[in-house]
């Protein structure tokens, strides 16, 4: 594979990505835009964006990542996921317009990089994107994640004889059991600023008729927070069950698949799914 180096503006302000590819043989006709979740550029945690990048150019496909504005080597104001909307159209153009034979573009996202590209078709359908690679969404709220705790965490400990032992003797301070009391009340209460976008990403990938590929990692609340709220709002009942829908489960993965073996394995089974995508009419 080969690396270069691609410039283009968004409103003005410069951007600045690695446009990976195959150094020699077949383009595919499908191209990849990783959108990077914030705040970090576009190397990503423990280079793993970087990694990808080149594990799917290897194998045939060119694939942007770049630097939101405001990123990296990116100018521009402050900004997070919720506006850059205009950021993703960009880097679209800029992938298209580099490589003429590229016809149609996968998003991939991590995080709350996999939430801006459901904003971002919910914002402007985009005919050019023909598939979505999302990775642990993002849809934290104070509620959400007082749930999460109260289920996947304190709905363990309560279940274990040794928390009830150390309750009794002492061993449980005053602050801790009133810590739980706050948590299960915060889980009981609304985020209406939060709700707003996690509706704005169902109605996103409700209006969506491509492929999606969902990939939970198994040692991440961020991923059960997801499926917790996918599970419990009205809005999102059905999306996951959807046929399009192919969704991977990551048992041992943490939130950015920092393990080697799990990095690879989200590697492969991006390109798998990429080369289906690709091979389709």
């Amino acid at each position: 594979m080969k690396e270069s180096v691609l410039k283009f503006s968004c409103e003005g302000d410069p951007l600045v990505g690695i446009l990976a590819e195959p150094a020699r043989g077949m383009l595919a006709e499908v191209g990849v835009v990783i959108v990077v979740g914030g705040p970090q550029y576009r190397a990503g945690s423990h280079r793993q964006f970087t990694l990808l990048a080149r594990h799917l150019a290897e194998n045939g496909f060119a694939v942007l990542r770049f630097d939101y504005r405001s990123m990296g080597d990116s100018a521009g104001d402050a900004r997070d996921f919720l506006a850059v909307d205009a950021d993703i159209g960009a880097a679209i153009d800029a992938l298209l317009a580099a490589r003429p034979g590229l016809r149609r573009v996968v998003l991939w996202g991590l995080c709350d990089a996999a939430s801006a590209a459901l904003l971002y078709l919910e914002q402007k359908p985009d005919p050019r994107v023909v598939g979505l690679a999302l990775a642990n969404p993002w849809v934290r709220s104070a509620a959400s994640l007082a749930r999460t705790h109260v289920k996947h965490y304190y709905g363990q400990r309560l279940l274990q004889a040794e928390f009830w032992l150390k309750l009794l003797r002492g061993g449980v301070g005053l602050g801790a059991v009133k810590g739980l009391l706050r948590t299960i009340k915060a889980s009981r209460g609304t985020a209406p600023d939060n709700r707003s976008f996690q509706q704005r990403m169902a109605v996103g990938w409700r209006q969506t008729p491509m492929p999606i590929l969902l990939m939970l990692s198994g040692d991440d609340y961020t991923a059960k927070e997801f499926l917790d709220h996918a599970s419990g709002s009205p809005e999102w009942t059905g999306l996951l069950s959807e046929r399009q829908v192919s969704r991977i489960d990551f048992p041992g993965a943490d939130h950015t698949f920092s393990d080697g073996i799990q990095a690879e394995c989200l590697s492969t089974t991006t390109h798998r799914w990429l080369h289906d995508i690709a091979s389709s009419p």
